[in-house]
Order: structure tokens, then C-alpha cells, then sequence
């Protein structure tokens, strides 16, 4: 017995891209205009001057510095000291108080726009995003109004010293 095998021509199959069409006109439309809402935010952050204190001036400038404690906000002058510490916790932070601050000095010397922020190695990043926004820009309450005043855009990121162990006490 034999088997018979038949031989038959099978025709090409024809592509239909017509699905893929139609979902090529949709697609592209949607990804082009939302591309336009997917932006980067890039703020510009400056190194602390080298040798700061060889730096010769005519008159008194203020060089701010806020350190970012674990504890506590230290806003201090660099060649002054410390001029206000404000307690806080991991979950608790009196923000008012802080912006109340960063407004007097800003009213004070209103030409400064550079601040330093120093930090203790173990600092949430939401904590330094937190303050780096409070730093920038305030609300302040005008009679009838809310007006955004600029505060310190030019934001400098370093270390923070350690405490020596009579800051610790005293700080306690």
C-alpha cells in the first residue's frame, strides 16, 4: 500500500495591517500631547565659595546657613553664629515659625539670595526637598492678599560638623 501525497499549492497570505493602522492614527496623537506635560524640574544648587573667609569685602554681608540636625534647624551666620535653633521631631516641624524667620532676615537684607544648607549624614531626602521649598519661597498674608515672596533661591548644599559634646549638653 501506498500512500499518495498530493502535492497542493498554498497561496501567500495576505498581511492586513489595517488594525495596526488604525492604531498607529491613535496612538501617536495621545503620546504627542501628553509629552508636553512630562517636564523635569531641575533646580540649581551652588558649591560654598573655597576660601570664604580670605574673601575681602567693604561692608558686612550676611552668609546664611541653616544646618539640618536630626533634632533641630540651626539658622546661623557663618561668621556670627547662631542666630534662632527651632526644635523638631520626625513627624512635627513648625514650618510657620521657620518661614516667619527666613521672612525677617530676608526684609532685613533684602539683597541676599544665597544660602548654605548643611546636613547630618542620616537626613530623609523628603526633609531636605521640604526645606529646600521653604528656603526658595514664602507665603506671606498682605491685608487682603497672599502673595509668594522670594526668599534664598541660590541654595549651596554641604556636611554639617558634628556637635562637640558641650553643644550636646547644651542643646539638651
Amino acid at each position: 500500500m501506498r500512500i499518495r501525497r498530493r502535492h497542493h499549492k498554498k497561496e501567500a497570505a495576505e498581511l492586513n495591517i489595517t488594525a495596526f493602522m488604525n492604531l498607529m492614527v491613535i496612538l501617536v496623537p495621545f503620546l504627542l500631547v501628553t509629552a508636553v506635560f512630562s517636564r523635569m524640574t531641575v533646580i540649581e544648587l551652588n558649591l560654598p565659595p573655597k576660601d570664604a573667609q580670605t574673601q575681602k569685602e567693604e561692608k558686612v554681608k550676611l552668609e546664611l546657613e541653616l544646618v539640618i540636625r536630626k533634632g533641630s534647624f540651626d539658622v546661623q551666620d557663618r561668621r556670627l553664629g547662631l542666630i534662632k535653633r527651632f526644635k523638631r521631631s520626625e513627624t512635627a516641624t513648625d514650618w510657620n515659625a521657620f518661614s516667619e524667620l527666613l521672612v525677617e532676615i530676608k526684609t532685613r537684607f533684602p539683597d541676599e539670595v544665597n544660602i548654605t544648607l548643611l546636613l547630618e549624614p542620616d537626613i530623609e531626602y523628603q526633609t531636605l526637598v521640604q526645606v529646600m521649598d521653604r528656603v526658595r519661597s514664602a507665603d506671606v498674608v498682605n491685608i487682603t492678599t497672599l502673595e509668594t515672596v522670594e526668599l534664598f533661591p541660590n541654595i549651596a548644599i554641604g556636611d554639617a560638623l558634628p556637635l562637640s559634646a558641650a553643644e550636646v549638653g547644651a542643646k539638651k
